[in-house]
């Protein structure tokens, strides 16, 4: 028996080669167990390489680097959180949550969830810049400290020692505040603070 469709014309024609070997009495159920059958034969004749294959690539893949973990406390206010930086080659490359810290307990604020970047950010500067004529450009370090010293010194002859006010950061360690602070009482003022009161 050969199949035939209707064309667009409304008129019988036979249908292409590639239907003519189907059963004309073969219903969309039976298609679909045939279909589904022949499938699962298809699967089950490629599993075994497919998984072999899965099997060597995890093999091959290779591992992730050992990190160093060390815990360790932000320093970017007086909360005194806690998080645990990971070391890889000397080199902070990354920081997980400290779950077990009595103060934060694994929670950090934005400050703190990006202390890494305070060390690693490309946008810090790695010289002195200075503005002339619009234009930043690099100098010396002999040539800023030069230059910062003999403004510094010609304002404290002008308008005294109080005219400077020296701001630290709660950023920085205990050490580094106690040496700016040794450093305002050398220059002769008391005019010092730090910005978490400011």
């Amino acid at each position: 028996m050969k199949l035939r469709r209707v064309n667009g014309n409304g008129v019988l024609e036979p249908s292409p080669a590639w239907l003519q070997g189907l059963n004309p009495l073969m219903d969309r159920r039976g298609f679909l167990k045939t279909a589904g059958v022949g499938g699962l034969g298809v699967a089950a004749t490629f599993a075994p390489s497919l998984v072999r294959e899965v099997e060597a690539q995890e093999k091959a893949a290779p591992q992730p680097p050992k990190l160093e973990q060390y815990k360790t406390i932000c320093t970017k206010c007086a909360v005194g959180c806690g998080f645990i930086g990971e070391v890889q080659n000397g080199v902070w490359v990354s920081q997980e949550p400290w779950f077990e810290h009595p103060i934060n307990q694994g929670s950090l604020c934005s400050k703190g969830a990006a202390a890494r970047s305070a060390t690693t950010s490309e946008k810090r500067l790695r010289y002195p810049m200075k503005l002339e004529g619009g234009k930043w450009k690099r100098v010396s370090w002999d040539q800023a400290m030069s230059e910062i010293s003999a403004k510094l010194l010609d304002l404290r002859k002008k308008h005294g020692p109080d005219a400077l006010h020296i701001n630290f950061s709660a950023h920085q360690s205990n050490e580094n505040g106690y040496a700016i602070r040794k450093w305002a009482a050398m220059w002769g003022t008391n005019n010092a603070d730090f910005q978490a009161r400011i």
